[in-house]
């Protein structure tokens, strides 16, 4: 099964795009804005009102589902994580937004290392608005939907990622099948650079599962590597060419 699993990766082109990633990795200059882990992170800000606002909080809102947020040195470490995954702690200034940004320690590293971001997110949650402020991270107020453009947020973006998606109606009756999903990759590729990237993260459904298999052929159809609950779009999440895809 594991060589079969690697044929099928070299027959996809998956393997080749992993190896161009971790060839940048190694070649591209690291930055060093920022010291990579969470005590460096959080050092550059009131770490007395950081946690003063996550005491009150978890005072304020105890078993809420949002209340794992307040664990500021976990958060941080795991969005750590995702900022080295996208090698954005090397190479170039990019300009990127984060759907669903919640409390934006994502955007909050990201800033760090030198990045022009945005996150966008509902404001149903009080806390994430108090963070993303007392933290300096940028937010657009927008609630996503289907059929429904995002807002206009100024220049295209290098970068457009996604964790843990709920926008998709996750966990209900009415979870996104394939026509909305297109639509809205069609929309993030309206407002991406030509180059631009797209990293989603999907969370698991009343099922076990992060998509369905006919979601999962969608994602590939455009573009995307899919690994487990990651789905990562190396350019712009467009429909191939029946010509292309009978290539591959």
């Amino acid at each position: 099964m594991r060589l079969v699993h690697k044929l099928g990766k070299l027959a996809d082109g998956t393997a080749l795009r992993s190896a161009q990633r971790r060839l940048n990795r190694l070649t591209s200059p690291r930055r060093r804005r920022a010291k990579l882990d969470s005590a460096g992170v959080l050092a550059q800000f009131d770490h007395a009102k950081l946690e003063q606002i996550c005491r009150r909080y978890a005072v304020e809102n105890p078993g809420k589902g949002w209340s794992k947020y307040l664990e500021l040195p976990r958060w941080i470490g795991i969005n750590l994580q995702r900022v080295r995954d996208l090698s954005l702690d090397r190479g170039r200034s990019r300009r990127i937004l984060d759907l669903g940004c919640g409390a934006g320690y994502f955007l909050l590293i990201c800033q760090q290392l030198g990045h022009e971001v945005l996150g966008l997110d509902v404001d149903d949650v009080p806390m994430f608005a108090e963070m993303t402020d007392a933290l300096g991270v940028p937010r657009v107020v927008w609630r996503i939907r289907p059929y429904v453009p995002l807002p206009e947020l100024g220049a295209k973006f290098d970068l457009i990622t996604a964790y843990l998606i709920c926008f998709n109606d996750h966990k209900t009756e009415k979870l996104w099948d394939l026509p909305e999903w297109n639509y809205f990759l069609d929309d993030l590729e309206s407002h991406l650079t030509r180059q631009g990237s797209v990293c989603l993260e999907l969370n698991r459904e009343l099922d076990g599962t992060h998509y369905t298999a006919e979601l999962r052929d969608l994602f590939c159809r455009r573009g995307a590597e899919v690994r487990a609950h990651r789905v990562f779009f190396n350019r712009a999440p467009r429909e191939r060419p029946s010509t292309e895809r009978a290539a591959r």
